[in-house]
């Protein structure tokens, strides 16, 4: 795996691959996301928030780009090793907040709002498509904020009141929500 852009743009970077328990976003998915976000996202003044953050490797990518504040949530003690030791090596702790819990959990419990969430939850997650009602229900998305998940064909959000679009990179697809809520009370 690799950083795409940024400070560190082209670092590689190797996850344990035995018994880990991700799905790291391809570098070609994540090239076209970045494509997307870049005209949208003034990467050094968003909070984000990295749910289901495995490698880290959304962390690293805003961070590279200028990203002050970022929080890393996971549940694997592996994981969350390996982010530190990344995070670690790029001398970057001071910009990432690295949370070891239950992602759905955080959600229920978290009381600050982001700017931009990025959510990259295992396909087969059972409750993957009640994510964007509990990330809004919740308020964990800021006014005029972005949410992206991460999902494959087997989900839509088409008819979500927060959906804005769908990005489709093969098998791996990106839904883009926005807190409409906030833009019609404008």
């Amino acid at each position: 795996m690799r950083i795409i852009g940024g400070e560190f743009g082209g670092r590689k970077f190797y996850p344990p691959a035995k018994n880990w328990p991700t799905r790291p976003t391809t570098d070609f998915s994540k090239e076209g996301l970045y494509n997307i976000l870049l005209n949208r996202i003034d990467f050094e003044k968003v909070v984000m928030l990295d749910l289901f953050g495995g490698t880290g490797n959304h962390c690293y990518e805003f961070i590279s780009r200028g990203c002050q504040n970022a929080t890393y949530v996971d549940r694997f003690h592996g994981c969350i090793s390996f982010v530190k030791k990344i995070s670690a090596e790029l001398k970057i702790e001071s910009k990432i907040n690295i949370v070891k819990a239950d992602v759905l959990k955080f959600i229920a419990q978290s009381k600050k709002s982001y700017d931009y969430i990025f959510a990259g939850p295992p396909y087969g997650m059972k409750e993957l498509d009640t994510i964007p009602d509990r990330v809004f229900k919740n308020e964990l998305l800021a006014s005029n904020g972005l949410f992206v998940l991460e999902h494959n064909p087997n989900h839509s959000f088409e008819d979500h009141p927060n959906f804005e679009q769908a990005r489709n990179y093969g098998s791996t697809i990106f839904s883009f929500f926005r807190n409409t809520n906030d833009l019609k009370a404008k």
